[in-house]
């Protein structure tokens, strides 16, 4: 494929720093070669020179002096090299990408680091955009800033729908935007897994027609999947995009925020060596590197657990969340059934609730929300046009008790009701 289409003229003039450079040729380098160049601080100077962390299950981490001066220096910008080797391996196992010589990883400060650089590498002011519809807010906000003219494409309790999808591209000619560099989608945006905020995994069916509709146009897909690990269908997970990726048309953002701890702030990016080598410049030239410290971490845990730890650990984080969610459901069904619609939630951490008899639930949880000591996500947030009113809210199931889960629903019940009586009586009131 040719990349250079899907490239703004920013990413374009991206070039490599010549420290950086110089900084991955020094580890590459024999130990008597004397550098003078690059500027990292004397670990002698470092006023932490070793520690240990104690796992859940009883076991010590331990990072020696030498592992803590890798922790606390600076890193590549690419990544702490075993981490990358086994991030290779994990990917490879997972999904099993066609084409894997062609394709190159990097370490991202969380998923979302990644999202906004792979999103500012490719977007014009005014471009039209494909993004999954309800969306991913923290997508739509490093998008709105560049004006783009969004095109959702509506989803359903199976994914994605491909109808959406070819009714958003009908204006063009596939022929006419295979190599367009300007006023035409270049890629389009989903969650497929857990999907943020609807919790649906899309089923591989629909994949598999959304890839063929992303082949005839000429579209990249960022393919964002932190909830892959949390899929509650059955023993076996749907393909992921990435698998499907015959073309090398797959920028794949994957995160341990869901799977280890959200706070060390660790993903990755999987995609065509092109791409990634214009993220690792953009990633060069706004943050260095990720924070080696966490990085170190996360390499060490994966190294003391093995493939099999991970799976454990994988599947343990499966079973806790099923019955979180199975929890949810139980409060849903006894205090809003006939007041809300929904669908069980296959994957990720949230109930996606429409509220019936309410045109709008913004107003209704922002302004009464906390006198009826309950707070959700009003559904306009993962709207691309958040002007216009919407019946559909959000609630987590991933940190709540059961309790507080059967307490907020009931408040939440009362709050519909008194929201719907409030609706009824506002013409009388115009009236009157």
């Amino acid at each position: 494929m040719d990349y250079s289409r899907f490239l703004n003229a920013v990413a374009r003039k991206r070039e490599p720093l010549l420290i950086r450079e110089l900084f991955a040729l020094q580890q590459k380098a024999p130990r008597d070669v004397v550098f003078l160049t690059t500027g990292v601080p004397n670990p002698d100077t470092f006023p932490i020179v070793s520690g240990s962390l104690q796992l859940r299950d009883g076991r010590t981490l331990t990072l020696d002096p030498g592992k803590m001066e890798q922790c606390l220096q600076y890193g590549p910008t690419p990544g702490y090299p075993p981490l990358l080797e086994q991030l290779r391996a994990l990917t490879q196992k997972l999904h099993s990408p066609p084409g894997w010589g062609e394709r190159e990883l990097v370490v991202t400060t969380g998923s979302q680091s990644g999202l906004l650089m792979a999103m500012e590498m490719m977007l014009n002011p005014g471009d039209p955009v494909l993004v999954e519809q309800p969306c991913y807010t923290g997508a739509l906000s490093i998008m709105s800033p560049h004006s783009p003219r969004f095109l959702p494409v509506e989803a359903d309790e199976y994914g994605l729908r491909p109808d959406s999808l070819r009714a958003a591209l009908s204006p063009w000619n596939p022929q006419d935007i295979r190599q367009a560099t300007q006023g035409v989608p270049k890629f389009l945006y989903t969650v497929p897994t857990g999907s943020n905020p609807t919790g649906v995994v899309a089923t591989e069916e629909r994949r598999r027609e959304v890839y063929k509709i992303a082949q005839m146009y000429n579209l990249i897909i960022l393919e964002d999947d932190p909830y892959y690990f949390l899929q509650y269908h059955g023993k076996s997970f749907a393909p992921s995009y990435l698998q499907l990726d015959a073309d090398g048309r797959v920028l794949r953002f994957d995160s341990f925020s869901k799977v280890v701890a959200a706070g060390l702030r660790v993903g990755w990016v999987t995609g065509p060596k092109p791409l990634i080598r214009k993220l690792n410049l953009h990633k060069g030239a706004a943050v260095i590197s990720t924070a080696s410290m966490s990085q170190v971490i996360i390499s060490e845990l994966l190294a003391l657990w093995g493939d099999e730890g991970l799976d454990q650990h994988t599947h343990y984080l499966r079973q806790y969340y099923v019955a979180q969610r199975d929890a949810m459901l139980q409060a849903a069904n006894k205090y809003l059934t006939g007041v809300c619609e929904w669908s069980v939630p296959t994957g990720g951490m949230f109930l996606w609730l429409k509220v019936c008899g309410v045109r709008d639930t913004w107003t209704m949880l922002l302004e009464r929300g906390l006198e009826k000591r309950v707070m959700l996500v009003p559904g306009q947030g993962f709207m691309v046009d958040s002007t216009k009113p919407c019946q559909y809210l959000r609630a987590s199931f991933s940190s709540t008790t059961p309790e507080e889960m059967d307490k907020g629903l009931c408040n939440l019940a009362q709050l519909i009701k008194e929201e719907t009586e409030l609706q009824k009586s506002v013409p009388l009131l115009k009236h009157g």
